[in-house]
């Protein structure tokens, strides 16, 4: 997505002008505009000038923004500029508000004294008025500009309203005052008078000088939803420490290079981000995670950028920088976010598009109605001026935008990031949560437990098999192994053709002679196994342990067992997420037995075990017919269901193609952040509803008053001030309740609302079904001589005794035995299986 500057939009319908122009443009597939950052997100093939052409011809500006956002450059483009201006023009306009109302309100209705000169003069009076009203007009002439040049261009927005407005009631105050003349030196004291209450020019400068009050309110408060990204961006470190020809050198940050050594103090910030060569010490991540806690790093570590060195003076290397660091990704994150747009905004972006029309056509139809109603130009007027001032566009336009930036903004706080406003959005309707088991339920990095070599081969000799073997592998159990065989020192021999087969185990040669290793289906594939470690495995596997299984040249050398331990906050993240109304399973390619153990630990309400990456994506397409399905992982092997998933989410820890991979990512790798993004994501959906509903209720309610439509039944009228003076705080209101985002606490179970859980009970049924999609196949055997139940009961017997199969149904009635096979057997087995029971095998298919 290519990024843009967009400036002189004032509203929602500008908003949707630009969007829709560009949208126009030959090449361009999707088109996200932002009133709130003044940014815009495109997709396509079109290029760039063609596009800034098309915003340019629809009376706006466009640049391509910078690719880097990590500098100060960027926090200085998010800097609110705006306020102080209008702040500036909202001072100046009350110093030449007061005089005029002083002269239109406090003499004329509370008979304040004026100046002898003006005593009696009605026409000097109105000469003050126009003279004070210009000078407003003049200081606020940006109203006028906007609002008529986008109406020029057929586009009218927020600002056509308000000059139309104003300009109608300066106009008619105008030819009031030169009615007034005629009738002066006619020397008609009663018609002079009477023109006297014609004057409209306080609400022309009341009009104005109210709305930029709002718009100075809104623009402060805009500006606040952006501080978590400019804060974001203030972290990047300025200066850095390398060493360039054997000499320490000070410089930028931005002219570190991939491969710089750099060297930092304790109290320093990391520039960039590396790996440690030398030293040790406590870093402070908080900036980029939330985590209070300093997180201790050595010799081989991994350190991030603009997080601080606590202690020890540590020697890096630079490998990543600029754009690439993790500071820049998140800020990346955050700030495509903001750029894209929610589901849910389409329904006001809709409105907005054909919002402005309609008032103008509105307030044209009041005018007209009154004065077919017999009411005078001046009351007909003010009901028209009234609904075009009251009417507020902005106030839809921003209703969803800023509760998302301040949803983003908490999140990042915490280390939640979501990369789209989609995401947000969708992460609070999930009705399902299917979790990873290693990495992230489990701390994914499992210890060697159990150690059984067959007889005649020693532990030695299996344990250096299987650390030369798994020396290659980057599996969290392989490093289990290597680990151990490191700490016991034993011997590593290089392997030739390493090939690894996810989710089953890995191949090799070492010395001419074939090595395999991994789990007890790919082993039987090569050679069997002895019932006696069978027997063994799957009282380790019911313990909770992973038995792998290691032979050399078709002999089997024996069977080393690891544990992963759950993490600490894995059983009470799954218990809120349970209390949330939503429904957990827990995928694993281990074995059953082992899955089912660490599933109750966790305290899941479904476990799938024995599934391979792409059965991964398989369960979450079907899972998807049950719910909206979120997906929790941090492996490669998790991508493709990490995308198949409505949510994918990510384990910070994980790897880059899983966070590539996925739609929100967890920069703490704690399972207790899933139910936190889920109640925020509930929390910025509220929010947002609460907006729609006020700025819908908002523009329902007070345009029918401004209309003057209970004038007949309750007698009320509303004078274009105070039309002017809602329409000014509508939008205010609107930012300030998704401000209130940041008091929300992700972290507390009191407010949550459980969820209506509609998942129905056959999702208990989806492991079965899902294992004979990935991992099973079935045989149907037709047979004859079955007479009863006695003799179903045999077969079934005979069938089930078979390590091969992993159930059979048999029917007597159809004559038919259905096998669910856990790996390939020869039709001749299964035949001679039932022959032996004195029944015949017709067929199998």
């Amino acid at each position: 997505m290519e990024q843009y500057s967009i400036t002189g939009m004032t509203c929602a319908a500008c908003q949707a002008r630009v969007e829709k122009v560009v949208s126009n443009v030959p090449g361009v597939t999707d088109v996200s505009v932002s009133l709130l950052t003044n940014s815009m997100g495109v997709e396509g093939t079109a290029t760039s000038a063609d596009i800034v052409a098309a915003v340019e011809k629809a009376g706006y500006h466009a640049s391509v923004k910078g690719a880097q956002m990590e500098s100060s450059q960027g926090a200085e483009a998010l800097a609110d500029t705006e306020t102080p201006k209008l702040l500036k023009r909202l001072i100046i306009s009350l110093i030449f508000l007061m005089p005029l109302m002083y002269l239109s309100m406090g003499h004329m209705m509370w008979n304040w004294p004026l100046p002898g000169f003006l005593n009696n003069n009605h026409v000097g009076m109105g000469l003050a008025q126009l003279l004070f009203t210009v000078i407003i007009m003049v200081i606020n002439q940006r109203f006028f500009i906007s609002g008529f040049t986008s109406l020029i261009h057929r586009a009218p927005n927020m600002d056509t309203l308000v000059a139309m407005g104003a300009t109608a009631a300066f106009g008619y105050s105008t030819y009031a005052l030169f009615a007034m003349t005629v009738a002066q030196t006619a020397g008609n004291d009663k018609l002079v008078m009477s023109y006297m209450h014609e004057f409209y020019f306080e609400s022309a400068a009341m009009i104005l000088t109210l709305i930029t009050l709002g718009k100075t309110l809104e623009a402060y408060s805009k500006g606040k939803t952006t501080d978590a990204l400019k804060s974001l961006m203030n972290l990047a470190p300025k200066m850095a420490t390398v060493v360039r020809n054997e000499q320490e050198m000070l410089i930028s940050a931005d002219q570190v290079k991939k491969g710089d050594i750099f060297l930092v103090k304790p109290g320093e910030s990391i520039p960039v981000d590396g790996i440690v060569l030398e030293g040790n010490s406590a870093i402070d991540e908080a900036t980029l995670t939330g985590e209070s806690i300093p997180v201790d790093k050595a010799v081989g570590d991994t350190v991030s950028a603009a997080t601080i060195n606590q202690s020890g003076f540590i020697k890096c290397e630079a490998t990543r920088v600029g754009e690439d660091t993790t500071l820049s990704q998140i800020i990346k994150m955050v700030s495509d976010a903001a750029a894209t747009k929610a589901p849910i905004a389409k329904i006001a972006d809709k409105v907005s598009g054909i919002f402005v029309p309609a008032v103008i056509t509105i307030a044209i139809i009041t005018i007209i109605g009154w004065l077919l109603a017999g009411e005078s130009v001046g009351f007909a007027l003010a009901r028209g001026i009234s609904v075009l001032v009251i009417s507020c566009p902005c106030a839809l336009g921003l209703a969803t935008p800023v509760a998302i930036m301040v949803g983003n903004g908490v999140g990042a706080k915490h280390g939640i990031l979501f990369k789209t406003a989609v995401s947000l959005e969708e992460a609070g309707k999930v009705d399902i949560v299917a979790l990873d088991k290693t990495g992230t339920i489990t701390n994914g990095q499992p210890k060697v437990t159990d150690i059984l070599p067959v007889d005649g081969i020693s532990e030695q000799e299996l344990l250096e098999t299987a650390f030369s073997l798994e020396k290659k592998s980057e599996h969290p159990l392989a490093k289990a192994i290597v680990e151990y065989g490191e700490e016991k020192n034993f011997t590593v021999s290089v392997v030739d053709n390493f090939k690894a087969v996810p989710g089953n185990g890995l191949t090799g040669t070492l010395n001419e002679e074939t090595l395999i290793g991994g789990n007890l289906l790919f082993i039987e594939k090569s050679l069997s196994i002895s019932r006696k470690l069978k027997h063994s495995a799957e009282q380790l596997a019911s313990a909770g342990k992973t038995p792998l299984f290691f032979a050399k040249e078709n002999r089997l050398l024996g069977m080393i067992a690891v544990a992963d331990v759950i993490k600490e906050d894995s059983p009470q993240a799954i218990k809120e997420l349970k209390a949330m109304g939503i429904h957990v399973v827990m995928l694993t390619g281990d074995n059953e037995r082992t899955a089912k153990a660490i599933g109750e630990q966790a305290g899941v309400d479904n476990v799938i075990a024995g599934v391979l990456p792409d059965g991964k994506e398989s369960v979450i397409q079907a899972l998807g017919k049950k719910g909206k399905v979120a997906m929790v992982g941090d492996g490669i092997n998790d991508a493709p269901a990490l995308t198949r998933a409505d949510v994918g989410i990510a384990i910070g820890a994980g790897t880059d193609v899983a966070m590539d991979a996925a739609d929100v990512v967890l920069m703490k790798s704690k399972l207790a952040d899933v139910p936190a993004a889920i109640r925020l994501s509930r929390g910025v959906l509220r929010n947002i509803h609460e907006n729609l509903f006020w700025a819908f209720f908002y523009n329902t309610i007070g345009i029918p008053l401004a209309a003057g439509l209970l004038i007949p039944v309750l007698g009320w009228k509303l004078n274009p001030m105070f039309g002017a003076a809602a329409m000014s705080l509508s939008s205010f209101c609107v930012v300030t309740n998704a401000l209130r985002l940041n008091l929300l606490n992700i972290r507390s179970t009191k407010k949550d609302k459980k969820k209506k859980n509609t998942i129905d009970v056959s999702l208990i049924n989806i492991n079965n079904n899902e294992k004979k999609e990935v991992n099973e196949m079935t045989k149907t055997m037709n047979i004859k001589g079955m007479m009863c139940g006695h003799c179903e009961a045999a077969v079934k017997k005979a069938l089930e005794a078979l390590p091969e199969v992993a159930s059979a149904e048999v029917s007597h009635k159809k004559g038919t035995a259905v096998v669910t096979l856990e790996k390939e057997i020869a039709d001749d087995v299964l035949k001679k299986t039932i022959e032996d029971k004195d029944y015949e095998v017709v067929e199998i298919k």
